[in-house]
């Protein structure tokens, strides 16, 4: 039940992060756009090389503090003020434009390259993925590699439906469907901060 509780955790964490607008998501964009969706589905499988390091070096830093309640509770108000500010963006979201260039394909690389250039990744592991997989790996290292499954499955799966659905129908981008998706997922996100918030203040006594 555990491992199950994580996986879920990494399911609706993974999908919000897969389909929310960012450097990564406009490349897979634009790739199937210019190129194929086969250029997009090459960039969609980018975290896959380049959020190894970064989560072992996360994991690996709080594990040097995990003693300290205090200093993990400073890290969870801090990852959930970044659920929030990308909350605030999905919710009021209005439209996707990303920025077409007419290059070589290239996509796999391009894709490591801007994944492994934008904060998010650090953000996410630093301060939400991390302690997640700590906390999961008190109750066994089963739950943490659910924790991990689900985020990456959806993660990649849903970068990788938007690269399908944009090669079948521009217009999806610019759909009202496209849009609420992206806003419930900005309510997901705004619930996770609320909880990273509640942990955070019980871990810094004040509640």
């Amino acid at each position: 039940m555990e491992s199950m509780h994580y996986f879920v955790w990494g399911i609706l964490l993974g999908f919000a992060a897969g389909i929310s607008p960012g450097p990564l998501l406009a490349l897979v964009i634009s790739e199937t756009l210019i190129h194929s969706r086969k250029e997009g589905v090459l960039v969609s499988v980018a975290p896959v090389l380049t959020d190894v390091p970064i989560i072992g070096a996360s994991v690996f830093i709080l594990s040097g503090i995990s003693h300290s309640d205090f200093l993990l509770g400073l890290i969870s108000l801090t990852g959930s003020s970044f659920l929030a500010s990308l909350a605030y963006r999905n919710i009021m979201i209005r439209d996707v434009h990303p920025r077409l260039r007419s290059v070589k394909p290239q996509s796999l690389r391009k894709g490591v390259i801007t994944n492994f250039l934008s904060p998010h990744p650090y953000l996410f592991w630093l301060t939400i993925g991390s302690p997640i997989i700590l906390k999961a790996c008190r109750t066994g290292k089963f739950s943490a590699l659910s924790f991990i499954a689900g985020f990456y499955i959806l993660l990649i799966g849903s970068k990788i439906l938007i690269a399908l659905l944009v090669n079948r129908s521009k217009k999806f981008l610019k759909s009202r469907t496209y849009l609420y998706v992206i806003r419930a997922t900005g309510v997901i996100l705004a619930i996770f901060a609320v909880l990273f918030i509640k942990n955070g203040l019980v871990m810094l006594g004040l509640i």
